[in-house]
């Protein structure tokens, strides 16, 4: 009987740089890369242009097993999401999509909905999960599971100049409390609420360079999966 694929999960709160750090893992260990994030984001785009109210949990759990979701390299060489054929990449970046799929999320048949669909991203050599719930809930079976957190201010100033830069007007005070509310939310839901796992390694990368947090997931893993 073969093993299956291992799987090193990054959880964490909006803007802990759980996207950015887990696409770099996955590009040095030369894994796959599950966004979760964009799968709740992408549906939530697809119940809004069906017009949909998100707060019908049955209404946008039957859009998401209808919702046709794929990663595409585009052209500026960028993961592109494409929902139903369309790209909502540009869509998908905006605080009004994430705070969509953060209320979808709270809704059990969404989430049963999508399990299946993560769950296929798993495949040899190995699969760098990136989410809220991949390694307590997704994933729970996992041998690496890393929660990647830091202050709210610091992600507010990350995520601020990471629309900034890809050119979405952004208030960097109203995303303060965008990220705030979203926690206080993503933590207190009954269903997969935001929190490490009881086996994840916890890591605060506030004030800490990319390069270093990289180093520090790498390192959760053992020495014959590091990159040489």
């Amino acid at each position: 009987m073969t093993s299956p694929a291992p799987v090193l999960t990054i959880d964490g709160p909006s803007g802990s740089g759980k996207g950015t750090i887990s696409q770099a893992v996955a590009s040095r260990l030369g894994w796959h890369y599950l966004d979760s994030g964009a799968i709740y984001r992408a549906v939530g785009q697809a119940a809004a242009w069906e017009g949909l109210d998100l707060s019908d949990a049955d209404a946008v759990a039957a859009c998401a097993t209808r919702t046709e979701i794929r990663f595409e390299p585009g052209p500026d060489g960028e993961p592109h999401v494409l929902v139903n054929g369309k790209d909502a990449t540009r869509a998908l970046r905006s605080e009004t999509a994430a705070a969509a799929a953060s209320a979808i999320a709270a809704h059990p048949p969404v989430r049963a909905a999508l399990v299946q669909l993560q769950l296929g991203f798993r495949r040899k050599p190995g699969l760098v999960a990136d989410g809220r719930d991949m390694g307590t809930v997704i994933f729970p079976d996992a041998a690496y599971k890393v929660f990647l957190t830091a202050s709210a201010a610091e992600r507010a100033r990350r995520r601020y100049k990471q629309l900034k830069d890809k050119g979405v007007s952004v208030n960097l005070d109203s995303l303060l409390h965008e990220i705030a509310a979203r926690d206080e939310r993503d933590a207190g839901r009954a269903v997969a609420p935001l929190k490490p796992a009881a086996d994840a390694v916890i890591l605060d990368s506030t004030g800490m360079p990319i390069t270093e947090v990289i180093e520090r997931v790498l390192a959760v893993l053992p020495a014959s999966l590091r990159p040489r």
